[in-house]
């Protein structure tokens, strides 16, 4: 084996996912496994989601990975730490990549780490590869895109790697060397259909200030409709899933590319029901038909703040009127509708949170997601507040979702605001939906106080390793 990928992504020490159970495999690894065999490499796939640490000890004792890379968010930072230590301890090298480690280099390359990719995962593993084959852990200044420890113990950059330019001359996620239909029995069992995630799109070019570009920069690129729908049809004849989850950034951003996309799948006889995430200024009525028509049965909107003031501080570059109307819009073509709601960003008032609670009223979605502005390193929400930052544990026992800001109302402000807004959402609508019938009602009503537990983190991000349910991939 040249390499072990694995993700430090444990389900059962997750309290919220336990609750929610819609897990997705790590396709960030999977995409970089696929690549790497594709150039004739022996790699080897841990998936640790529905595995223990115990169980991942056992493997490294049997297989003695040379090297070992952890893809890292900043859920998985206490696991990948502990997991780096075992392959410390068991002579093994260890990458680091992903959203999290390149803006914590140092600190991670001081506690485990000997290599952090920086940017996409698959180039720059396959150049680095062979050099640690051949040199080990010298001279690794001729490999770009990396980061690491010279023999002074200072830690060293090296050059940016390009981004890879056409994501179609690469492979498929490597989803045979996991368990895919594990995933699909747990969705089968809690919710009484099963879904594969897919990801078409790398990046996002929009300017959010709370958002980490991290891996991507803010490119985007995508692969060709053509190579997308070939991928559908596959996962359909391989899989046969009753559903799908586009964990692109943006789904809906190139209106030219998800009209061909659409008739690609239509041409293929390919038509699976699915969710996705966009913006509310790349929705207009030909698009929303184009989705309803494809089978989206649900839509989350980034909509932050019902405040226009708050949402021009984050440089949100999106009209909270323009939000409600699409919402609307949506919702005629029978589209379920999701909204995230952010508190507490920087200069937040109580009217800006009495103006999210009537954003919501209006736009009436069928259920919103809230979570508290945390800073992350190396995004402009970060720079702007560094001076207020407090931190409560070390660093190796805390994650940026653990930070906060001074001058900011308490944690405990907001589990009340949450509570609040929730609950005048549900009464606003069972005010106003006299002539719904009570099972939509309930429905409503059970939507909104789903709302009140915060992001669905499954394995990612919205950094991006947040946003809802899900990951970005290839970041190792």
């Amino acid at each position: 084996m040249d390499i072990l990928l694995a993700h430090g992504y444990f389900l059962h020490d997750d309290p919220h996912e336990l609750k929610i159970m819609k897990p997705y495999p790590p396709l960030g690894i999977l995409y970089i496994s696929a690549y790497l065999k594709s150039q004739g490499f022996d790699v080897g796939v841990f998936d640790s989601t529905f595995s223990s640490l115990e169980a991942f000890q056992a493997y490294l004792a049997r297989e003695r990975p040379p090297v070992v890379g952890l893809y890292t968010n900043l859920m998985t930072k206490r696991a990948v730490l502990a997991i780096a230590r075992l392959v410390k301890e068991a002579g093994g090298i260890v990458i680091l990549g992903g959203p999290e480690p390149p803006y914590y280099a140092a600190e991670y390359l001081a506690r485990g780490a000997d290599i952090i990719v920086k940017g996409e995962g698959e180039l720059t593993l396959a150049a680095l590869l062979p050099h640690l084959a051949r040199r080990g852990l010298n001279q690794l200044e001729a490999v770009a895109g990396i980061a690491f420890r010279d023999g002074d113990g200072q830690v060293v950059e090296t050059p940016p790697r390009p981004f890879i330019a056409d994501l179609s001359a690469h492979p498929w996620p490597d989803r045979e060397a996991i368990d895919i239909p594990q995933y699909m029995r747990v969705w089968k069992d809690h919710h009484g259909q099963s879904s594969i995630s897919v990801i078409h799109a790398r990046g996002c070019p929009y300017t959010c200030k709370w958002c980490s570009h991290s891996v991507y920069g803010n490119t985007h690129r995508r692969r060709t409709p053509e190579d997308a729908a070939d991928e559908l049809l596959w996962i359909k004849e391989r899989y046969n899933p009753d559903l799908i989850w586009y964990a692109d950034d943006v789904f809906a951003i190139n209106h030219r590319w998800l009209f061909q996309y659409a008739e690609a799948l239509k041409t293929r006889g390919v038509r699976i029901p699915f969710e996705c995430i966009s913006r509310a200024d790349r929705l207009n009525e030909e698009v929303v038909k184009t989705l309803a028509d494809m089978g989206c049965y649900r839509l989350w909107n980034g909509s932050e703040s019902g405040s226009q003031r708050v949402l021009d501080a984050m440089d949100r570059k999106v009209q909270a009127q323009d939000v409600q109307a699409k919402t609307h819009l949506l919702q005629r073509y029978g589209i379920e509708t999701g909204m995230f709601i952010m508190l507490g960003y920087e200069g937040e008032t109580i009217r800006d949170l009495e103006e999210t609670v009537e954003h919501l009223k209006k736009s009436n979605p069928d259920i919103f997601l809230t979570t508290i502005a945390y800073p992350i390193k190396g995004t402009p929400y970060y720079a702007e507040v560094e001076s207020r930052i407090l931190a409560s544990r070390p660093w190796e026992d805390r994650s940026d979702r653990d930070l906060t800001v001074a001058g900011r109302y308490s944690r405990r402000f907001y589990r009340f605001a949450t509570r609040w807004m929730v609950n005048e959402v549900a009464l606003h609508r069972a005010q106003t939906n006299g002539g719904v019938s009570l099972k939509r009602r309930l429905k409503l009503w059970a939507n909104a106080r789903i709302g009140r537990a915060g992001m669905l983190l499954t394995q990612g991000s919205r950094e991006h390793q947040g946003r809802p349910l899900h990951e970005q991939p290839a970041g190792l």
